[in-house]
């Protein structure tokens, strides 16, 4: 592959039936496995269908290469933290504050109880990220959170929403990444998000002070 080339990451096919489906799933929980034990570095589709009992040919009808599967695994873990942030930001029983807070707390404690496949799947990222399919997943989260920052900034001008937005994502994500890579700061888990929460807290009734 040239510098040029950017990665084909999306699967070959979808599994139609219960057995391709069952195979699939076979092949993502091996894949997920010695990404975890091995590395992105040695992470490789051999030892993926090895790991599943596949053969490498039943692999490659459904991934073409080790970053699609790398991918898969990177788009199924954004998924499910995009789930966690619609079920929070999108339940209206609560005031803004308070949801900012439970997203906090456990946007937090998801990434520290699954901190080793976090960073695997970090150190995965640049067999993938240059790929466009890979903007989609981060697009899909960014608009949860836009549409929260209007209810949670109604006075408050687009520019200003976007700002707020992406400072509260890139700071939850750095700091998630901090905790779950130091066992020690992990320990504190709850006391940090609460103060990190706070923090959210305070900027956004600055915000909306105007």
């Amino acid at each position: 592959m040239t510098e040029h080339e950017k990665p084909r990451i999306s699967a070959r096919k979808a599994p139609r039936q219960a057995r391709s489906a069952q195979l699939v799933a076979d092949i993502l929980e091996a894949a997920a496995r010695v990404l975890a034990e091995d590395g992105a570095h040695r992470f490789t589709t051999a030892r993926v269908a090895e790991r599943a009992g596949v053969s490498i040919g039943s692999l490659y009808q459904y991934f073409p290469n080790k970053a699609a599967i790398l991918f898969r695994l990177q788009s199924d873990e954004w998924s499910e933290t995009g789930a966690l942030m619609r079920g929070i930001l999108e339940d209206r029983s609560a005031p803004p504050r308070d949801r900012l807070r439970r997203l906090v707390h456990a946007f937090v404690r998801s990434e520290c109880e699954e901190a080793e496949m976090r960073i695997a799947l970090a150190d995965a990222a640049p067999y993938y990220r240059d790929a466009p399919e890979a903007a989609v997943p981060r697009v899909r989260g960014s608009a949860i959170l836009r549409a929260f920052m209007v209810e949670a900034l109604p006075g408050c001008g687009e520019d200003t929403r976007e700002i707020a937005g992406n400072l509260v994502m890139m700071t939850l994500a750095d700091v998630g990444k901090r905790l779950s890579e130091d066992t020690a700061l992990a320990a504190q888990v709850e006391a940090y998000s609460d103060s990190l929460a706070d923090m959210f807290e305070t900027y956004l009734e600055r915000l909306n002070r105007g």
